[in-house]
């Protein structure tokens, strides 16, 4: 059935192609909606990016289709138009009758009481606005197009029974004929167990071009000191240090190993290996809790705040390394810095920029959008394997949550691919104390 959806204006600074991905429904756009988005079309942020955008495309249409207050076809057999309350909304108890939202709203009232043979839907991201939607009325919902399944209770490591004599033959070839392919996933760990014997079991990872689990090839004695915990840890370091997997998403709560497994991985195969000629490491400049301003001094004393996290893994690293005698090239991380081979930089200026044969970590993904992560993916040249690490329940960004965020949408949509690895670290390892506040606060 043909439906109205009424959209609100962060739905289009979020995803400004929003407009052609409601299939054959019509769309109507508040007036008031154009005019907070043109608030934001100076702006150097992607927030900015995506107000011209909108701006581009409306104008598009306007131009080739006719005026957007009567109202224009859009390609699925929808339509579009920008629409105008008949009457400023008074003002409810409770409620600011200058508002923007409350005029917004009054948009989506006047359609639905209009045009009643056809139900209409306001579309927003602001969950406040969708329960005043909800005390007036109005039938509302988030904006679903760039969102992903929640992975607080996905399993990275499948666990699955079969013949003891299949753990075997895992431990004597290296590999066994991957049992109920149907239900995997490329690149996703495999647990075997023995149907008789619950101790006996064997880690692995499902190759989909071969239909097989493999065996993993993280080293006993680990990379740079760091040797994994838990059976998470080992097949994330196995999908770091394979250079046929291209894309890494590991995702888990504060201790679990992201980062500084990434970065070990990246160590061993840019500095020890040869294999890529830089490690690249980058995080979003994203506060914690309130901001302290302007920050002295020049770009490397004002970045060095935000980069001090991953300062601090290298440093770790570096240490570890030394106190067994596995310093590379007896260097410490200054020098490695000094000379290129490792870079830490923000992701402010990443766009333009073409990266061939390096190791690329970002850390904290989940503060970045869908549409910066496409950006970050795309810059990746021939030979670069790229780590995103973060955790979706720990968003400083206003405008993504769990689902929306770019590291969640990123882990789903390349989930089936065979270039791709995805992790679920849930185990803390960080400190016991560590552990206890990230489950108990």
């Amino acid at each position: 059935m043909r439906k109205n959806y009424v959209l609100d204006a962060n739905v289009l600074l979020h995803d400004p192609h929003a407009i052609f991905k409601f299939e054959d429904n019509d769309l109507i756009i508040p007036i008031y909606a154009i005019e907070e988005i043109d608030q934001f079309k100076r702006e150097g942020s992607e927030r900015g990016r995506n107000a011209r955008t909108i701006a581009r495309l409306l104008d598009g249409l306007r131009s080739a289709a006719g005026a957007l207050s009567v109202g224009v076809p859009l390609e699925r057999g929808g339509s579009l138009r920008i629409a105008i309350p008949e009457r400023r909304p008074n003002a409810l108890v409770g409620l600011d009758s200058k508002s923007q939202d409350l005029a917004i709203l009054q948009v989506a009232i006047d359609v639905r009481d209009k045009d009643k043979g056809k139900p209409t839907i306001f579309v927003t991201m602001d969950t406040n606005l969708r329960i005043r939607a909800d005390a007036l009325g109005v039938t509302s919902e988030t904006y679903e197009s760039q969102s992903a399944p929640d992975t607080e209770n996905e399993l990275s490591v499948l666990e699955v029974e079969v013949p003891g004599t299949d753990v075997d033959l895992f431990f004597q070839n290296g590999f066994v004929a991957a049992p109920h392919p149907s239900a995997l996933y490329p690149n996703v760990g495999v647990l075997l167990r023995d149907e008789a014997s619950a101790t006996h079991t064997a880690l692995g990872r499902y190759d989909a071009s071969k239909g097989q689990v493999v065996a993993l090839r993280t080293p006993r004695d680990g990379v740079m000191g760091v040797r994994p915990r838990n059976k998470e840890q080992a097949y994330a370091l196995d999908l770091l240090l394979d250079d046929t997997i291209r894309l890494v998403t590991l995702i888990g709560k504060a201790g679990t190993g992201k980062t500084l497994l990434a970065l070990a991985a990246g160590l061993k195969r840019t500095v020890e290996d040869g294999v890529y000629s830089r490690m690249l490491v980058s995080r979003p400049v994203m506060p914690l809790g309130r901001d302290l301003g302007f920050l002295p001094g020049d770009v490397d004393e004002k970045l060095n705040p935000w980069m001090q996290p991953i300062f601090d893994n290298l440093e770790f690293l570096f240490t570890s390394g030394a106190s067994r005698g596995k310093n590379v090239d007896g260097r410490g991380f200054v020098q490695l810095l000094e000379s290129g081979i490792v870079q830490v930089e923000p992701l402010t200026y990443i766009r333009g920029r073409s990266l061939p044969h390096q190791y690329l970590i970002v850390d904290e993904a989940q503060n970045l959008t869908p549409h910066e992560v496409k950006t970050i993916i795309t810059r990746a040249g021939e030979g670069t394997k790229i780590i995103l690490t973060g955790d979706p329940h720990q968003i400083d960004n206003p405008y993504v949550d769990h689902a929306s965020n770019g590291l969640s949408v990123v882990a789903d949509r390349f989930k089936q691919e065979q270039i791709a690895g995805h992790v679920v670290l849930a185990k803390g390892e960080r400190s016991e104390l560590a552990e206890l506040a990230a489950n108990l606060l």
